[in-house]
């Protein structure tokens, strides 16, 4: 008998989503839960795309704008790039598994920081591609080891800046003088899910050094700083070749008519734009400051998330929060068992995860 799936599918391990607030709620007995696991935006979504939503709903018996006008417009005003270097995707998981079906041959070789996104592996392997993962340094992205790394079956390299679940960033100087190293023929993905949270001016921004290589795609999202995860819309920008590829790729309907009218409107939300970067930052230095007072170790962070080392293992510690309904992410499938990883939420939140982690330690 045929063997019925691809080589390699039966050594994946599906990603792990969390279960819905309400159905561990009803599991443990527990009610008022909190959830800081999933990187989500603590305000909630761009007031201005949710009245879009509504204004636009009457509209759900068409088929959604396939070329994604108004949005790419927008785009390509608010960034100065060109209306043929931009593309929208189901979330930029859509785009990176775009990016792998378009250019990646089965037994081509792809190169990935680890830990890093989980996704990355999982779509490169269900292609039928192989992955290197190069291990962090002191829990950085080790750019000289990615380079050595490199075969000549390397096809796609893919960099996520500041990287989750570790919250690092590249400098835009050490960015520049890798990219410059990279063979021309090369894909480089850069993901920048979270660079709108950076502090550090040197911060490598993708839309800066799309000129510094040849096949250079930068992803974002309007999952986090905006909080429209819920409708999945993400965008790329790339050489118009890549792009013109992609699209050969892409199904004509892949953002939805809510998802592209919400994120359109909230590329001109200002208002919640800074009161969410307020909310994050103020947060991080309070959940700081008293992670020093409690002698607990953390890793400094660019984005809205960080990891906490636990005494005790992170799964354990996850586990006695959960009962409590505190809902945090373990990091035993990212290879790092001693923390967990805590998404950045509403003061009120964040002083209970802190009254609750000194219980149950």
């Amino acid at each position: 008998m045929r063997k019925l799936v691809r080589k390699g599918v039966e050594d994946l391990v599906p990603y792990p989503p969390g279960k819905p607030i309400e159905e561990l709620e009803r599991e443990l007995g527990i009610s008022g839960s909190i959830k800081l696991a999933s990187n989500e935006n603590p305000l909630g979504p761009s007031p201005l795309a949710v009245q879009t939503v509504i204004n636009k709903s009457s509209t759900l018996n068409r088929y959604p704008d396939g070329s994604g006008y108004y949005l790419k417009s927008k785009l390509s005003k608010k960034f100065n790039i060109p209306f043929d270097q931009i593309i929208l995707g189901n979330g930029s998981n859509e785009l990176i598994e775009l990016i792998i079906r378009t250019f990646l041959s089965p037994g081509d070789h792809t190169i990935q920081p680890f830990p890093t996104f989980l996704v990355y592996e999982k779509i490169v392997k269900g292609a039928g591609g192989n992955m290197t993962s190069v291990p962090l340094s002191n829990l950085s992205i080790d750019l000289k080891g990615i380079l050595n790394a490199i075969t000549p079956k390397t096809k796609v390299i893919f960099i996520c800046n500041p990287n989750n679940p570790t919250g690092a960033a590249i400098s835009k100087d050490d960015m520049l003088q890798f990219l410059r190293e990279i063979p021309g023929d090369i894909i480089v993905v850069l993901d920048e899910a979270y660079i709108e949270f950076t502090t550090d001016e040197k911060t490598a921004n993708g839309i800066d050094l799309l000129d510094a290589h040849s096949f250079l795609l930068v992803l974002r999202t309007f999952s986090k700083l905006y909080g429209l995860a819920g409708l999945r819309i993400g965008y790329g920008f790339a050489p118009q070749m890549v792009v013109d590829y992609m699209n050969r790729i892409r199904q004509p309907f892949n953002a939805n008519t809510l998802a592209q009218a919400a994120a359109t409107a909230a590329l001109d939300d200002s208002s919640f734009v800074h009161k969410t970067l307020q909310v994050v930052r103020e947060g991080l230095h309070y959940l700081c400051y008293n992670l020093d007072e409690m002698g607990l170790q953390y890793v400094p962070t660019q984005t809205n998330f960080f990891l906490i080392k636990t005494p005790g293992g992170g799964k354990r510690i996850y586990e006695l929060m959960l009962k409590q309904g505190v809902i945090v992410r373990s990091m035993d499938s990212y290879d790092l068992p001693d923390y967990i990883r805590i998404s950045i939420g509403l003061p009120e939140e964040n002083e209970r995860f802190i009254e609750t982690l000194k219980r149950v330690l």
